[in-house]
């Protein structure tokens, strides 16, 4: 039987996805919308719970707007955003993701070489001992409090995605493999062949459907809103109806992954666009170190396909195009398998001496054998043959450094909680921080499941804590959104936003790449401003509101283009040489002036510097050596 409460008759048919269903008038959100727009019906169903307000002749882009309300909100769907959604899930609480991908296609899916935990499974190991190989790593900016939370709670984590249903590689004597990684004093990685990331996405993708936890999938958030100082939730496009949506929520956690996409030859999928970063700058959260960017140094030059650091790992070489290992100069005793820092700048250093092949050099696996390789690194071999041409039973693989991680981002807590209450972070959208100037391999998979389960469950309590916290999404909020979104899509001036971000991804490999000078930063900055005054107007040939890629594209170079403007004025205005920051101008570490964290606040949409005392706990500054 059909109950529904029509609020203002009109012409228009009912929504399709209303019929049949028992319809509850809301009347808050009636009074508060009635002024926005032309208001047909305002319904709520169990199925979906939202209230939909529909018709409008005024509105100039979205035929639909609704208001839906959860208790947490997940931004995401990766390795983190699924961990925090299923711990909060578990909780009791109502939890919904949003994502602009369907979850098994998040970049997560793409990690390939394993997660590093001491198990002590291959040698003796400790979770001191990760967290001291952690803050070296990090050319001791990691704050050491967070690293021990973190290499203290992983074991237990990997035994709870075993339990999971996480198939890892298993050692002879049955017990998890674990494989060595580059500055690790023991082998701690575990890992599935070299597909783990893509093991894991699966697994947690199946909690996620086990515990019944909303999707909102192909959404595209443009707005975190801020309600007298507290997060109320976010505005979020459908790409799929062309609906814009104002989702509250008590909390609402970031966990939309990397910004690799402002560089060229990135490792990161065409998806990594900074975007959680943008929206948590945008709403009063400082971006932190953001100058620390990590090249890794095996990728394809053609295309920036990542071949995994577990090929090092398993015993590969670099070679130079004499065939000599070069690494012997700058890491004598870790040799490959020193820090990604200190492997990226040596291959740099091999290619611009004329020592590399092609502007590359060579990865070489053909010693290891066609057994091990076939076994330990199948997807590493598929990679090679179908995107360098080369199979690595017979021939090295030709590499160079990529753009691959950011160790900056949303500046946060151990829960994951920012300074603005109700807004959260998690993976690498998030700084808590534990890699400083340079992360280790094998610890971003174990960074997502560590601090994307404490953040789920730090949300969740503080909603059985606290309950409804009264922070709105208002009407004109909403209207304002429509409004600026609707003036980008009807634009028909100015340039095409694919021409902008290319120019802003050759810009920033050019001129804040792996080695970077006053010079060029200050010429990079130039640049990434004058990009930002030009995107203030771009052209779109699709002015539709559904699956509009222009429009996914305008938005995702406004978000890497705040994000480049925070990176190359970090950059300039440090002037020491530490971790993945290289400065041929200071080439030293100045611990007496830079031991600090950057802070890039948005001053009015301008990006204003401050700095945060490194916290140590244990272990002082040395001189790192490997």
């Amino acid at each position: 039987m059909t109950d529904l409460t029509i609020v203002r008759k009109a012409s228009r048919p009912i929504p399709p996805r209303a019929s049949g269903l028992r319809r509850n008038l809301v009347h808050d959100h009636v009074s508060r919308f009635r002024d926005a727009c032309y208001v047909l019906a305002v319904v709520r169903t169990p199925a979906y719970p939202a209230v939909y307000v529909r018709g409008t002749a005024a509105r100039r882009l979205f035929p639909e707007v609704s208001v839906i309300r959860h208790d947490v909100i997940v931004l995401g769907a990766g390795l983190a955003g699924m961990r925090a959604a299923i711990e909060a899930k578990r909780r009791g609480v109502d939890v919904a993701v949003i994502s602009k991908l369907h979850p098994t296609r998040s970049h997560s899916g793409a990690a390939e070489g394993g997660i590093n935990a001491a198990l002590g499974n291959a040698t003796e190991d400790s979770s001191d001992s990760h967290a001291f190989d952690t803050i070296k790593g990090s050319d001791y900016l990691g704050d050491q409090d967070a690293i021990e939370v973190f290499a203290r709670e992983a074991p237990n984590d990997i035994y709870e995605l075993e339990h999971m249903g996480a198939v890892f590689t298993r050692a002879a004597d049955g017990k998890l493999a674990q494989r060595p990684f580059g500055a690790a004093g023991a082998p701690r990685t575990v890992y599935s062949a070299d597909i783990t990331g893509h093991v894991l996405i699966h697994v947690l993708y199946e909690q996620l459907i086990k515990h019944d936890v909303k999707v909102y999938e192909e959404f595209f958030a443009t707005q975190v809103v801020v309600d007298e100082g507290r997060c109320a939730g976010v505005i979020a496009w459908d790409t799929k109806s062309g609906g814009l949506h104002a989702i509250e929520a008590n909390h609402v956690i970031l966990a939309t992954g990397g910004v690799g996409r402002m560089y060229y030859g990135t490792t990161n999928a065409f998806a990594c666009t900074g975007d959680g970063m943008s929206l948590a700058w945008r709403a009063g959260v400082p971006l932190k170190d953001m100058e620390f960017l990590q090249f890794h140094p095996t990728t394809l030059k053609s295309n920036g396909v990542l071949i995994t650091e577990g090929c090092r790992g398993e015993g590969g070489y670099l070679r130079n195009k004499d065939g000599d290992r070069f690494m012997v100069g700058d890491a004598p005793n870790a040799m490959e398998l020193a820090s990604r820092d200190v492997v990226s700048r040596a291959e740099w250093k091999e290619i611009a001496d004329g020592r590399g092949v092609d502007g590359c050099v060579m990865l070489d696996l053909t010693h290891l054998g066609w057994k091990k390789i076939k076994s330990r690194l199948p997807g590493s071999r598929e990679l090679a043959i179908d995107y360098a041409g080369v199979d690595p039973i017979e021939t090295p693989i030709p590499v160079r450094p990529g753009a691959h991680y950011m160790m900056g981002g949303v500046d946060c807590d151990l829960w994951g909680e920012t300074m603005v209450p109700g807004l959260w972070a998690a993976g690498e959208v998030a700084c808590v921080s534990i890699h400083g100037a340079n992360r280790l391999g094998g610890n971003s998979l174990m960074e997502t499941i560590v601090f994307g389960r404490r953040a789920g469950q730090a949300a969740a309590e503080r909603v059985l804590e606290q309950g409804d916290t009264g922070a709105r999404i208002e009407p004109g909020v909403l209207a304002d959104e429509d409004r600026r979104i609707a003036g980008i899509l009807n634009n028909d001036q100015g340039e095409r936003p694919g021409a902008l971000r290319e120019e802003l991804a050759k810009t920033m490999y050019d001129k804040a790449g792996v080695f970077r000078t006053e010079e060029a930063l200050a010429e990079c900055q130039a640049t990434v401003h004058d990009l930002r005054e030009r995107a203030q107007t771009l052209r779109l040939d699709d002015h539709g509101s559904v699956f509009n890629t222009d429009l996914t594209n305008a938005l995702e170079l406004l978000s890497l283009l705040e994000c480049a403007d925070c990176l190359v004025t970090s950059a300039l205005a440090r002037k020491e040489s530490r971790g993945a920051h290289s400065r041929l101008d200071h080439t030293e570490r100045d611990d007496e002036t830079w031991l600090k964290h950057t802070l890039n606040w948005c001053d009015d949409g301008e990006v204003r510097l401050d700095y945060r005392p490194v916290t140590i706990t244990k272990h002082q500054p040395l001189a790192r050596s490997y």
